[in-house]
């Protein structure tokens, strides 16, 4: 693997937008040449990133969701930890916990795999609910707290979690709460069929373990700073209401159980800038909102309806879209 020092990277990133764009383009070179053909896929996992989400990918077995996440683990650079889910696995195995040190007489805290950068959760609807829910407190405030004694985790960390949707044997739904910590839900789906064919031309003559090469093009603490970056992407007052009247359709409706909360418009702001940055713009866009409502709310969204994506239409519809600069 491929290594750019942090030295080198302050070469291309100083502060200020254009200086960012070689990091952009880094990780969408990684995650493109990981994922071919599913560039929209990979523009909203970056948008996810860059707006400090946790991402839940949904799909089929053998559509490429664990090598999407360990490419992306490897372009941002730092720790990287990796739980496979299932039935038996502890809280403890996840967050950590207190051993006795018979030498020394006192206990001592073992850490767990959320005390790394990124945390890739595997068929996490494996996990009995107890289990899910030692996440909770690490995806929402990046900290956890074992024995009375609060832990903090890097300022970097995000959670990487992937489910099959059709198998239910040993499985265990996800609750609304874990749902509403994930930024958004995406689902790969098959690939096309060139895309498919030049997947098998390039495995001609090539052993199993032979990957593409994933370069490392920042570090923790850049991520960081871009992140700060994109929070600074102006958005008007006029879409701050109108973010909040597409939250009250869905609080308004009968068949849903659960309307967007305030976290999850959080959550839609935040993807929202970042999705702007991705397409060279400082400010916001009701066609950026409308873009990201997708897959941002159908992760929130439950009660008695088939479809989520044509309540979130008909919400896209109804609700009045204000007249912006943009």
């Amino acid at each position: 693997m491929k290594t750019v020092s942090e030295n080198d990277l302050q070469v291309l990133a100083p502060e200020g937008e254009c200086e960012f764009q070689p990091m952009i383009d880094g990780i969408r070179q990684a995650l493109n040449q990981t994922l071919k053909g599913k560039q929209d896929v990979v523009e909203k996992v970056i948008a996810c990133v860059l707006a400090r989400g946790h991402i839940l990918l949904e799909d089929l077995p053998g559509l490429g969701k664990t090598t999407l996440a360990k490419a992306l683990s490897t372009a941002i650079g730092g720790d990287f930890a990796r739980v496979q889910c299932t039935p038996d696995l502890m809280p403890s195995d996840v967050t950590g916990f207190n051993m006795f040190n018979q030498k020394t007489r006192e206990f001592e805290f073992v850490p767990g795999p959320v005390f790394s950068d990124v945390l890739l959760a595997d068929e996490i609807n494996r996990a009995t609910p107890r289990t899910q829910s030692s996440l909770f407190e690490a995806m929402a405030e990046r900290q956890v707290t074992i024995d009375k004694h609060c832990h903090r985790l890097s300022e970097s960390f995000f959670v990487i979690a992937t489910q099959n949707p059709v198998d239910s044997h040993g499985a265990y739904p996800l609750p609304e709460a874990q749902l509403d910590r994930f930024a958004m839900r995406l689902s790969i789906g098959y690939p096309g069929k060139d895309n498919e064919i030049e997947m098998l031309a390039s495995n001609i003559h090539r052993g199993d373990r032979e990957r593409p090469e994933i370069e490392t093009v920042l570090t923790p603490r850049q991520l960081q700073q871009l992140q700060n970056h994109v929070s600074q992407v102006h958005i008007e007052n006029n879409l701050l209401r109108y973010m909040v009247e597409l939250a009250e359709f869905t609080r308004n409706r009968s068949e849903v159980t659960l309307g967007v909360s305030p976290r999850g418009l959080l959550t839609l702001q935040r993807v929202a800038q970042a999705w702007a940055h991705l397409h060279g713009r400082d400010y916001v866009t009701p066609d950026d909102i409308q873009e990201m409502a997708h897959p941002v709310l159908n992760v929130r969204l439950s009660g008695e309806f088939d479809d989520s994506a044509e309540l979130i239409e008909e919400m896209l519809r109804t609700v009045p879209v204000p007249v912006t600069r943009g």
